[in-house]
């Protein structure tokens, strides 16, 4: 049984952006030819490949479906180039779906992006996701690679090591003078109130419980936005975990303290498919460029 490169592309599309309607708007067909494509394709299989839900979801055969046709699209992006061609002026530009943690895209991960899309015709399409899950983003195939704390290659991926992100436990002066006054105890800890990113996200839990503080009694705030989690911290709604690149302003000029002079580092790691592309092999060398400037 072959599967029809088009027939699987339209799976991504559809995937990508969440609808019938909007995947004929990016392919340049009706709804009903989209879904078409995708009832035909269905019928070959033998298998329903996508959930009609808002957004549409994958089943697993349309998982592997939708992969296929993402690595399609990007051998067929390398052929083009290879041929002296422009994608842009001969076809349509390659999106390239990329799985990253919310502290390396407000610290270090959008540099290396930007002057890869000054080089080269692509669109990148940013999936954020804490980095203990971005792994499960390319085993579903939803993303080509993807910024990772998991060492252990996806199957059909490769791995390579970037360094690690450093944080430290900062709060501003007024914080640290009325909670943390007499030193920064377990005891202080335990009623000292911290702003919380989302409850996946369980590095300042572990460094709470490194002090014997059971974290799920301490008062918190939640704020899921990487940058807006920042900003809430200097505004002194409570001490926190942040990136040491994040964090470096704030410290100099004394906005923040440390609560202490250790560091938590949070090793991370490219995989990508393990699929010879001159592009993604561009984008990992500009990835890895990046964090051996910032990471440590």
């Amino acid at each position: 049984m072959q599967v029809d490169p088009d027939l699987a592309r339209t799976v991504a599309v559809v995937l990508d952006e969440g609808s019938f309607d909007l995947a004929a708007r990016r392919l340049l067909l009706t709804p009903s030819a989209v879904s078409q494509r995708i009832k035909t394709l269905e019928q070959q299989l033998g298998r329903i490949l996508l959930v009609r839900s808002k957004p549409v979801r994958a089943t697993e055969a349309g998982e592997a479906v939708a992969r296929f046709g993402r690595q399609i699209a990007l051998l067929e992006r390398d052929a083009i180039a290879g041929f002296g061609l422009a994608a842009g002026r001969h076809g349509a530009r390659i999106r390239i779906p990329l799985g990253v943690n919310a502290d390396s895209l407000a610290t270090w991960f959008l540099p290396p992006l930007a002057r890869l899309a000054e080089s080269h015709d692509v669109e990148f399409d940013l999936h954020r996701d804490d980095q203990n899950f971005t792994a499960r983003l390319l085993e579903s195939g939803a993303v080509m690679a993807a910024v990772t704390s998991q060492a252990e290659a996806v199957g059909g991926c490769r791995v390579e090591p970037l360094g690690a992100l450093r944080y430290a436990a900062v709060a501003t002066p007024g914080v640290v003078g009325r909670w943390f006054g007499g030193g920064v105890t377990a005891e202080a800890l335990a009623v000292a109130p911290f702003v919380d990113f989302d409850r996946r996200d369980l590095l300042q839990h572990d460094w709470l419980a490194a002090r014997g503080v059971d974290s799920w009694t301490v008062p918190r705030h939640y704020v899921p936005a990487s940058a807006d989690f920042a900003v809430a911290v200097e505004l002194g709604m409570g001490w926190a975990l942040l990136p040491v690149p994040q964090a470096e302003e704030a410290l100099a000029d004394g906005r923040l303290l440390r609560l202490d002079a250790a560091e938590t580092a949070v090793p991370l790691y490219w995989q990508q498919w393990n699929l010879r592309s001159d592009l993604l092999d561009a984008i990992a060398a500009e990835i890895g460029a990046e964090a051996a400037r910032v990471l440590r």
